[in-house]
């Protein structure tokens, strides 16, 4: 059995490490993630988080785990932000709002599947225009979904969430340990 993450992400194997759990692969797939016409963000993200299960190819007893995370204001998908003038727009429109970060999980077995989805809320503070420029300069909203994350330089932005913080991050480990747990996994075998 061999655990295949299906995330290029840093930020979802340095979570994993805090539950220490190394994946045996990383195979990031390639889909389209553009949104559907009129699709929500709930079912946005757990349809690509599946569609992403879907694409990795594995043994019958390789446990796939994938996740997308997905920044919703109210009903308008705040993705990853194409350049620092969407970047700006996002971040605009995040200050002084409350807002939901959703990720869905998925793990994979052969064909049966496991999912479940955390759904955080988070209060971003309206930004100065010199707070604004100097992240943007900073790079960090770069490949981030709603041009930011809350671990880096962004959280001096965010005074409020309720939820689940590795949610935020990008991969909500209760959520996770419970899926892997369910697919076989030995979880706690170092414990």
């Amino acid at each position: 059995m061999r655990l295949i993450l299906g995330s290029a992400s840093p930020r979802r194997k340095e979570l994993l490490a805090q539950l220490g759990i190394i994946p045996d692969a990383i195979l990031p797939p390639e889909i389209d993630e553009t949104p559907k016409k009129g699709e929500l963000p709930r079912p946005y993200c757990a349809r690509i988080a599946r569609e992403k299960a879907l694409a990795i190819a594995g043994d019958p007893d390789d446990i796939i785990l994938t996740a997308d995370t997905t920044v919703a204001l109210g009903r308008r998908i705040l993705g990853k932000p194409k350049d620092a003038g969407e970047a700006a727009a996002f971040l605009t429109a995040l200050g002084g709002r409350r807002h939901q970060v959703i990720t869905a999980v998925v793990v994979r077995k052969g064909d049966k599947i496991w999912t479940r989805e955390a759904v955080s809320a988070v209060k971003m503070k309206r930004l100065s225009d010199i707070e604004l420029n100097s992240y943007l300069v900073g790079g960090d909203w770069q490949g981030k979904a709603g041009a930011y994350a809350i671990q880096g330089a962004a959280s001096a932005f965010i005074p409020w969430i309720s939820g689940s913080f590795t949610g935020i991050v990008g991969l909500p480990l209760a959520e996770t340990a419970a899926l892997l747990a369910a697919a076989g996994y030995p979880i706690w075998r170092n414990a």
